[in-house]
Protein backbone atom coordinates (compact mmCIF):
# COMPACT_ATOMS: atom_id res chain seq x y z
CA UNK A 1 0.00 0.00 0.00
CA UNK A 2 1.26 3.24 -0.63
CA UNK A 3 1.28 5.78 1.67
CA UNK A 4 1.18 9.15 1.30
CA UNK A 5 3.67 12.14 1.62
CA UNK A 6 1.40 14.20 3.11
CA UNK A 7 0.59 11.44 5.88
CA UNK A 8 4.24 10.31 6.36
CA UNK A 9 4.92 14.10 7.48
CA UNK A 10 1.88 14.27 10.07
CA UNK A 11 3.49 11.06 11.33
CA UNK A 12 6.68 12.36 12.12
CA UNK A 13 5.17 15.57 13.25
CA UNK A 14 3.30 13.25 15.93
CA UNK A 15 5.83 11.57 16.38
CA UNK A 16 8.53 14.66 17.14
CA UNK A 17 5.89 16.19 19.43
CA UNK A 18 5.49 12.79 21.51
CA UNK A 19 8.94 12.59 22.23
CA UNK A 20 9.64 15.94 22.91
CA UNK A 21 6.47 15.80 25.44
CA UNK A 22 9.18 12.92 26.43
CA UNK A 23 12.01 15.18 26.79
CA UNK A 24 10.18 17.84 28.55
CA UNK A 25 8.59 15.70 31.30
CA UNK A 26 11.89 14.62 31.97
CA UNK A 27 13.73 18.03 31.92
CA UNK A 28 10.94 19.00 34.36
CA UNK A 29 11.61 15.66 36.96
CA UNK A 30 15.40 16.59 36.82
CA UNK A 31 14.81 20.40 37.48
CA UNK A 32 12.66 20.19 40.43
CA UNK A 33 13.51 16.19 41.74
CA UNK A 34 9.72 15.20 41.92
CA UNK A 35 8.35 12.76 40.14
CA UNK A 36 4.83 13.92 40.12
CA UNK A 37 4.75 17.44 38.76
CA UNK A 38 1.19 17.18 37.33
CA UNK A 39 -2.02 15.50 37.93
CA UNK A 40 -1.58 13.10 34.70
CA UNK A 41 2.06 12.06 36.51
CA UNK A 42 0.30 10.11 39.28
CA UNK A 43 -3.62 11.05 40.25
CA UNK A 44 -3.43 9.15 43.41
CA UNK A 45 0.04 9.71 44.20
CA UNK A 46 -0.89 13.34 43.71
CA UNK A 47 -4.18 13.22 45.84
CA UNK A 48 -2.16 11.81 48.66
CA UNK A 49 0.39 14.06 48.31
CA UNK A 50 -1.94 16.93 49.05
CA UNK A 51 -3.86 15.56 52.03
CA UNK A 52 -0.15 14.96 53.47
CA UNK A 53 0.42 18.62 53.00
CA UNK A 54 -2.94 19.48 54.47
CA UNK A 55 -1.71 17.25 57.39
CA UNK A 56 1.78 19.50 57.61
CA UNK A 57 0.01 22.59 57.11
CA UNK A 58 -2.37 21.98 60.65
CA UNK A 59 0.80 20.28 62.39
CA UNK A 60 2.26 23.81 61.77
CA UNK A 61 -0.24 26.02 62.05
CA UNK A 62 -0.90 23.96 65.79
CA UNK A 63 2.82 24.79 66.15
CA UNK A 64 2.66 28.35 65.90
CA UNK A 65 -0.15 28.16 68.62
CA UNK A 66 2.20 26.46 70.77
CA UNK A 67 4.61 29.34 70.36
CA UNK A 68 2.43 31.65 71.05
CA UNK A 69 0.82 29.73 74.03
CA UNK A 70 4.37 29.33 75.45
CA UNK A 71 4.69 32.76 75.56
CA UNK A 72 1.45 33.57 77.33
CA UNK A 73 2.10 31.00 80.20
CA UNK A 74 5.53 32.72 80.38
CA UNK A 75 4.57 35.90 81.01
CA UNK A 76 1.92 34.62 83.15
CA UNK A 77 4.42 33.00 85.33
CA UNK A 78 6.72 36.18 85.32
CA UNK A 79 3.84 38.27 86.73
CA UNK A 80 2.46 36.41 89.06
CA UNK A 81 6.16 34.92 90.87
CA UNK A 82 6.29 38.91 90.66
CA UNK A 83 3.38 39.56 91.94
CA UNK A 84 3.86 36.92 94.92
CA UNK A 85 7.40 38.92 95.88
CA UNK A 86 5.30 41.61 96.62
CA UNK A 87 2.88 40.03 98.72
CA UNK A 88 5.78 38.69 100.77
CA UNK A 89 7.94 42.38 100.85
CA UNK A 90 4.06 43.60 102.02
CA UNK A 91 3.46 40.59 104.86
CA UNK A 92 6.67 41.58 106.05
CA UNK A 93 5.50 45.33 105.97
CA UNK A 94 2.26 43.76 108.04
CA UNK A 95 4.32 42.09 110.36
CA UNK A 96 6.50 45.46 111.19
CA UNK A 97 3.63 47.83 111.59
CA UNK A 98 1.64 45.90 113.85
CA UNK A 99 3.84 46.62 116.30
CA UNK A 100 3.44 48.99 119.31
CA UNK A 101 6.92 50.80 118.55
CA UNK A 102 5.53 51.98 115.37
CA UNK A 103 3.58 55.54 115.71
CA UNK A 104 0.88 56.84 113.40
CA UNK A 105 3.12 58.87 110.75
CA UNK A 106 5.11 55.42 110.49
CA UNK A 107 2.14 53.84 109.59
CA UNK A 108 1.38 56.57 106.91
CA UNK A 109 4.16 56.22 105.62
CA UNK A 110 3.74 52.72 104.82
CA UNK A 111 -0.31 53.02 103.57
CA UNK A 112 1.91 55.01 100.51
CA UNK A 113 4.31 51.79 100.32
CA UNK A 114 1.29 49.71 100.25
CA UNK A 115 -0.85 51.83 97.37
CA UNK A 116 2.89 51.74 95.34
CA UNK A 117 2.23 47.76 95.70
CA UNK A 118 -0.97 48.08 94.55
CA UNK A 119 -0.29 50.03 91.15
CA UNK A 120 2.61 47.78 90.28
CA UNK A 121 0.63 44.97 90.99
CA UNK A 122 -2.35 46.34 88.95
CA UNK A 123 0.31 47.05 85.95
CA UNK A 124 1.07 43.18 86.40
CA UNK A 125 -2.00 42.26 85.95
CA UNK A 126 -2.37 43.96 83.17
CA UNK A 127 0.59 42.36 81.35
CA UNK A 128 0.36 42.28 77.26
CA UNK A 129 2.30 39.64 75.10
CA UNK A 130 1.81 40.98 71.54
CA UNK A 131 -0.83 43.50 72.18
CA UNK A 132 -3.32 41.17 73.86
CA UNK A 133 -3.93 41.52 77.45
CA UNK A 134 -2.70 37.75 79.12
CA UNK A 135 -5.43 38.22 82.72
CA UNK A 136 -8.80 39.50 80.72
CA UNK A 137 -10.05 36.47 79.60
CA UNK A 138 -11.36 36.09 76.38
CA UNK A 139 -11.70 40.18 76.23
CA UNK A 140 -8.10 40.27 75.22
CA UNK A 141 -7.94 43.45 73.59
CA UNK A 142 -9.58 45.30 76.63
CA UNK A 143 -7.49 46.64 79.70
CA UNK A 144 -7.51 44.12 81.95
CA UNK A 145 -7.65 46.32 85.15
CA UNK A 146 -8.64 49.76 85.34
CA UNK A 147 -6.21 52.02 87.48
CA UNK A 148 -8.98 51.88 90.49
CA UNK A 149 -8.75 47.85 90.50
CA UNK A 150 -11.86 47.71 88.23
CA UNK A 151 -12.01 44.46 86.01
CA UNK A 152 -13.01 45.02 82.48
CA UNK A 153 -12.81 41.66 81.42
CA UNK A 154 -14.63 38.38 81.62
CA UNK A 155 -14.46 34.79 83.44
CA UNK A 156 -13.35 32.42 80.42
CA UNK A 157 -9.89 32.01 79.94
CA UNK A 158 -8.35 32.40 76.30
CA UNK A 159 -7.33 29.14 75.08
CA UNK A 160 -5.42 27.44 72.20
CA UNK A 161 -6.13 24.84 70.04
CA UNK A 162 -3.26 21.93 70.36
CA UNK A 163 -5.30 19.28 68.04
CA UNK A 164 -7.56 18.71 66.10
CA UNK A 165 -9.93 17.66 69.38
CA UNK A 166 -8.42 19.61 72.30
CA UNK A 167 -7.54 22.84 73.60
CA UNK A 168 -5.54 24.32 76.25
CA UNK A 169 -6.15 27.48 78.55
CA UNK A 170 -3.05 29.85 78.42
CA UNK A 171 -5.14 32.87 79.56
CA UNK A 172 -6.34 33.53 82.75
CA UNK A 173 -9.30 35.34 84.37
CA UNK A 174 -7.61 38.04 86.39
CA UNK A 175 -10.66 38.89 88.43
CA UNK A 176 -10.59 35.31 89.93
CA UNK A 177 -6.89 35.88 90.48
CA UNK A 178 -6.37 39.50 91.30
CA UNK A 179 -9.31 41.25 92.66
CA UNK A 180 -9.47 39.80 96.19
CA UNK A 181 -5.61 40.83 96.43
CA UNK A 182 -6.76 44.18 95.67
CA UNK A 183 -9.61 44.45 97.65
CA UNK A 184 -6.98 42.94 100.74
CA UNK A 185 -4.23 45.57 99.70
CA UNK A 186 -6.95 48.23 100.27
CA UNK A 187 -7.98 47.54 103.17
CA UNK A 188 -4.21 47.50 104.49
CA UNK A 189 -4.11 51.12 103.26
CA UNK A 190 -7.11 52.12 104.87
CA UNK A 191 -5.98 50.33 108.66
CA UNK A 192 -2.58 52.08 108.23
CA UNK A 193 -4.09 55.19 107.41
CA UNK A 194 -6.50 54.59 110.69
CA UNK A 195 -3.41 53.34 113.06
CA UNK A 196 -5.87 50.33 113.03
CA UNK A 197 -3.14 47.75 114.62
CA UNK A 198 -5.51 44.92 115.01
CA UNK A 199 -6.99 45.30 111.36
CA UNK A 200 -2.93 45.26 110.19
CA UNK A 201 -2.32 42.04 111.94
CA UNK A 202 -5.46 40.71 110.50
CA UNK A 203 -3.83 41.74 106.77
CA UNK A 204 -0.68 39.30 107.99
CA UNK A 205 -3.56 36.44 107.42
CA UNK A 206 -4.48 37.52 104.10
CA UNK A 207 -1.08 38.39 102.65
CA UNK A 208 -0.29 34.65 103.32
CA UNK A 209 -3.41 33.53 101.77
CA UNK A 210 -2.95 35.19 98.63
CA UNK A 211 0.63 34.32 98.82
CA UNK A 212 -0.68 30.73 98.84
CA UNK A 213 -3.04 31.16 96.15
CA UNK A 214 -0.34 32.24 93.90
CA UNK A 215 1.78 29.62 94.86
CA UNK A 216 -1.05 27.18 93.27
CA UNK A 217 -1.54 29.31 89.98
CA UNK A 218 1.86 29.19 89.41
CA UNK A 219 2.32 25.47 89.77
CA UNK A 220 -0.70 25.28 87.52
CA UNK A 221 1.01 27.49 84.95
CA UNK A 222 4.34 24.87 84.95
CA UNK A 223 2.23 22.09 84.60
CA UNK A 224 0.93 23.45 81.53
CA UNK A 225 3.99 24.42 80.52
CA UNK A 226 5.55 20.67 80.85
CA UNK A 227 2.42 19.45 78.46
CA UNK A 228 3.71 22.01 76.32
CA UNK A 229 6.75 20.62 75.58
CA UNK A 230 5.23 17.47 75.39
CA UNK A 231 2.94 18.20 72.53
CA UNK A 232 6.00 20.12 70.68
CA UNK A 233 7.93 16.98 70.92
CA UNK A 234 4.78 14.73 68.88
CA UNK A 235 4.33 17.64 66.63
CA UNK A 236 8.32 17.34 65.61
CA UNK A 237 7.79 13.72 65.32
CA UNK A 238 4.57 14.05 62.94
CA UNK A 239 6.66 16.64 60.68
CA UNK A 240 8.65 14.21 60.08
CA UNK A 241 6.55 11.27 59.61
CA UNK A 242 4.86 13.10 57.39
CA UNK A 243 7.55 15.27 55.79
CA UNK A 244 9.45 11.79 55.02
CA UNK A 245 6.22 9.65 53.24
CA UNK A 246 5.32 12.90 51.69
CA UNK A 247 9.19 12.59 50.07
CA UNK A 248 8.19 8.57 49.57
CA UNK A 249 5.78 10.07 47.01
CA UNK A 250 6.56 12.53 45.38
CA UNK A 251 10.78 12.90 45.08
CA UNK A 252 12.18 11.31 41.96
CA UNK A 253 15.41 8.80 42.18
CA UNK A 254 17.82 11.63 40.98
CA UNK A 255 20.45 9.03 39.78
CA UNK A 256 17.58 7.02 38.10
CA UNK A 257 15.50 10.59 36.56
CA UNK A 258 19.25 12.01 34.85
CA UNK A 259 19.69 8.22 33.20
CA UNK A 260 16.55 8.73 31.99
CA UNK A 261 16.99 12.07 30.89
CA UNK A 262 20.12 11.26 28.96
CA UNK A 263 18.13 8.11 26.82
CA UNK A 264 15.37 10.43 26.20
CA UNK A 265 17.95 12.76 24.87
CA UNK A 266 19.30 10.08 22.53
CA UNK A 267 15.97 9.43 21.44
CA UNK A 268 15.25 12.47 20.64
CA UNK A 269 18.60 13.66 18.56
CA UNK A 270 17.59 10.19 16.59
CA UNK A 271 14.08 11.32 16.01
CA UNK A 272 15.89 14.47 14.70
CA UNK A 273 18.42 12.86 12.23
CA UNK A 274 15.64 10.56 11.30
CA UNK A 275 12.60 13.26 10.30
CA UNK A 276 15.61 15.52 8.98
CA UNK A 277 16.69 12.31 6.17
CA UNK A 278 13.06 11.65 5.47
CA UNK A 279 11.75 15.25 4.95
CA UNK A 280 14.82 16.04 2.37
CA UNK A 281 13.51 13.12 0.32
CA UNK A 282 12.03 14.60 -3.26
CA UNK A 283 10.02 13.28 -5.88
CA UNK A 284 13.22 13.02 -7.80
CA UNK A 285 14.12 10.11 -5.16
CA UNK A 286 11.22 8.02 -5.68
CA UNK A 287 12.10 8.24 -9.14
CA UNK A 288 15.72 6.98 -9.26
Amino acid sequence: MRVATKTMYDLIKFNLAHITDDLNQANKVVATGKRINDLSDDPVGLANALEIRSNIANIEQVGRNINMGKSWLQASEGALNNAQNMLGDTRALCVEMATATKSPADRDAAALTVQNVKDEIIALANTQVSGSYIFAGTNIEMLAFEADGTYNGNSSPFAIKTANDSVMQVGADGGAIFSNILTSLDDLISRLQTNDVDGIRASITSMEGHYSDLSASISAIGSKENRMEIKENILRELTISNTEQLSRIEDADIAEAIMNLKSVEVAYQAALASSSSIMELSLMDYLK
